[in-house]
């Protein structure tokens, strides 16, 4: 008695898809590798064909046609040596505004089947090792988080001519798109919040000023509170983190113990910030009203919950993912940039 050895199971091909949803082989090829010309209906038909027979696109064999890895680069730049309370990678992740950006991100990616990759930039050698990357083809785009003015990726992204969004407008002029909230408006409506308690004593704790965010949220608000009749505002620059959030509040009451109203450039900052005010004797808000900007997760976890200016991070991520995807599949089309409208969102601490 001799047993029977099963025979593999051939994987399905191109001209299974083709044969059970009634088109040409062309067409299957068309579908999978993304084209846009292809009738939405028959990508329908196409599509369930594909999930009928198993099919599993050779994906070598599809970027040596498409001239793609479909995958795309989260890169993370940052200042070397930067002299900040916690390290850059630590920082990164404990803040939620990165956490925000890739959940943004990925809500988009995925369901294109895009994969992400996390890559980190602080000096000029990781900096090079970065570019090197890039040109060698790993990736089919990028998506740039800068956290300084000077930085000089920008303009090398801009060099390789590689699809590139950026999350925040840069510094210097460049044709690279953007996406980013309007950050003076933001900071006008913490002030014009504040302004409207009767709160005139007040204070803030600023964004780094080597940071585009923490320039413009401070020249906002110190614009708007000069148009409400406050010249005298005091200022402590914070560093974006919990404990640069105390330790700036800590130099702000010191500079001005009497002060009724602070504004914080973000959220994680007012975290650190408000057991500072209540360790002094401070009640929020009776006695000292908080506006924070974000709306992050830092915001509910505030004691109490913090009044902030919110900018839709996630949205903006899913924004920059689009205009990232539609870069890599129109390499000559127009990259528009995308300004996001914020709006206060009011909580117990003003």
């Amino acid at each position: 008695m001799t047993a029977e050895v099963p025979q593999p199971v051939r994987p399905a091909t191109l001209e299974d898809v083709a044969a059970v949803a009634g088109v040409s082989r062309a067409t299957v090829s068309r579908v999978i590798n993304g084209a846009t010309t292809v009738d939405p209906a028959l990508r329908t038909v196409v599509e369930e064909a594909v999930a009928t027979t198993g099919y599993v696109p050779n994906r070598a064999a599809r970027s040596l046609v498409t001239r793609r890895t479909d995958s795309v680069a989260l890169v993370v730049s940052e200042r070397e040596r930067r002299p900040m309370s916690e390290p850059f990678v630590g920082r990164m992740f404990s803040d939620p505004y990165f956490g925000r950006v890739v959940s943004g991100l990925l809500e988009v990616l995925r369901p294109a089947g895009i994969q992400m990759v996390v890559m980190l930039a602080d000096d000029e050698a990781s900096r090079g090792q970065l570019l090197s990357y890039l040109r060698h083809g790993h990736v089919d785009g990028v998506v740039l988080i800068t956290t300084h003015a000077d930085d000089p990726l920008p303009g090398l992204l801009q060099e390789t001519r590689m699809p590139a969004v950026l999350a925040g407008r840069p510094h210097r002029p460049s044709p690279l798109a953007y996406v980013e909230v309007d950050q003076h408006a933001g900071a006008r409506l913490a002030a014009d919040h504040l302004a409207s308690l009767g709160r005139r004593r007040i204070g803030t704790i600023s964004g780094p000023q080597d940071m585009p965010a923490g320039q413009v949220r401070l020249t906002g608000f110190l614009e708007a509170v000069a148009a409400h009749g406050i010249d005298e505002v005091a200022c402590a620059e914070g560093d974006f983190t919990h404990l640069g959030g105390a330790a700036a509040m800590r130099r702000l009451l010191a500079d001005r113990p009497d002060l009724d109203g602070v504004f914080i450039a973000s959220d994680l900052m007012a975290l650190g910030a408000l057991p500072v005010l209540l360790r002094a004797g401070r009640d929020v808000p009776s006695d000292v009203a908080v506006v924070g900007f974000d709306d992050s997760s830092a915001a509910a976890a505030c004691d109490p919950p913090l009044t902030t200016v919110r900018q839709p991070v996630e949205e903006m991520a899913a924004e920059m993912a689009r205009l990232l995807l539609k870069q890599i599949g129109e390499p000559r089309g127009p990259s528009p940039s995308v300004l996001f409208p914020p709006t206060l969102v009011r909580r117990q601490s003003a």
